[in-house]
């Protein structure tokens, strides 16, 4: 996994509240192959109309956001199912940062699994960064996971997110990589269990 350390993209307002998984891509669209590509099916219900049309008025629809690598959103971001192609169509299309008040809880486990940075701002501090005019032009915007802070525009936002998954994202690591880094560690601890308690130690064959 490519290690997270700054990005700067565009944001897109997305100001939405409540986005679930099947929102973020419907369940008929998991048969496909991911090596064909999710992206193209990121919110496809919200973004066209009942006739397939895409729409005018959703915002990742609007030229000033089509490569953005931002995502802007309300409270309770990716609830739902617990797919992980709600992450994957995100990434598929190019967007590594989602920035929102809160997270469905799995969502957001998935979302350091594949390199995709969900974080946490207030919602007073969301509701200035939907309006910054950096966000809404199209301009850009810049994110710091090392010092957990967002610059767009004059503003400065201090984001949150666990310890242990900035860690994972700065490195670039999966589950197993995080483990071993408490290599040493680990063999420490087995060392001195093995004399405080060698009866829990596994019989050795022959």
């Amino acid at each position: 996994m490519k290690p997270f350390t700054t990005l700067d993209a565009t944001a897109c307002p997305l100001g939405l509240t409540n986005v679930d998984t099947d929102q973020l891509i419907p369940a008929r669209f998991m048969q496909t192959p991911r090596s064909k590509g999710y992206g193209q099916f990121l919110f496809h219900d919200l973004r066209r109309d009942g006739d397939g049309k895409l729409r005018d008025d959703f915002p990742l629809n609007d030229p000033r956001y089509a490569t953005c690598g931002i995502v802007v959103a309300r409270k309770n971001f990716g609830c739902g199912s617990s797919r992980e192609a709600g992450v994957y169509v995100l990434v598929d299309q190019g967007i590594t940062c989602v920035i929102a008040p809160s997270f469905g809880d799995i969502f957001a486990a998935n979302s350091i699994k594949n390199g995709l940075l969900p974080a946490v701002l207030s919602e007073a501090d969301i509701e200035l960064l939907l309006s910054e005019p950096s966000v809404v032009e199209g301009r850009g915007i810049r994110v710091d996971l090392e010092r957990q802070q967002i610059v767009a525009g004059n503003r400065v936002f201090d984001f949150a997110i666990r310890a242990d998954w900035k860690k994972q994202l700065l490195n670039g690591w999966d589950d197993v990589d995080m483990t071993r880094s408490y290599a040493a560690q680990i063999k420490a601890f087995n060392a001195a269990d093995s004399q405080t308690r060698p009866w829990a130690q596994p019989a050795k064959q022959g």
